[in-house]
């Protein structure tokens, strides 16, 4: 079984939300923030998780303050902010680190299995990875890859 099942991570009301769950799932996963410049990839992401939901695929939002304070809000007005100006149903967890100290164990897992450019850290809001129903990491994206062209590469795991 994938190290990655064994994760687990919290929804914004502090519940537990275990990557087990997410077993023959593809699953993408994002690193957000509401008041970033990228924030339009949201609509981007709905879609696809509007698109391949019923075939598979589950977008997770992580939540984070740690590139230029881009997500102050608390989570109850994140996930407000989300819904009502982006239109997001798709899984948001608690606002979470993503380097550092404190990262989270997803992003430990993610960092290892996908190393950046030059690099592992996650530089910038909405670096995305891609993983296969296997719970292995296919692929890692920049912050500036639009959603839509992530698309094919989801079909093709899905």
């Amino acid at each position: 079984m994938s190290e990655f099942y064994k994760l687990k991570a919290r929804n914004p009301s502090g519940e537990d939300i275990l990557m087990s769950d997410y077993q023959g799932k593809t699953v993408l996963i994002v690193n957000t923030a509401t008041k970033c410049g990228l924030t339009p990839q949201f609509e981007g992401l709905e879609h696809l998780h509007q698109e391949y939901k019923d075939k598979g695929l589950v977008v997770l939002g992580f939540p984070c303050n740690q590139f230029a304070r881009q997500e102050p809000e608390s989570n109850t007005s994140m996930v407000k902010s989300c819904q009502i100006n982006h239109g997001v149903t798709f899984q948001l967890t608690e606002k979470v680190n993503v380097n550092g100290p404190q990262t989270h164990p997803v992003f430990d897992f993610l960092k290892k299995e996908k190393g950046g450019y030059l690099i592992s850290t996650i530089k910038w809001n909405f670096t995305k990875f891609l993983l296969d129903k296997y719970g292995s990491v296919v692929k890692r994206y920049s912050p500036t890859t639009t959603p839509d062209k992530i698309k094919a590469d989801i079909i093709a795991l899905i």
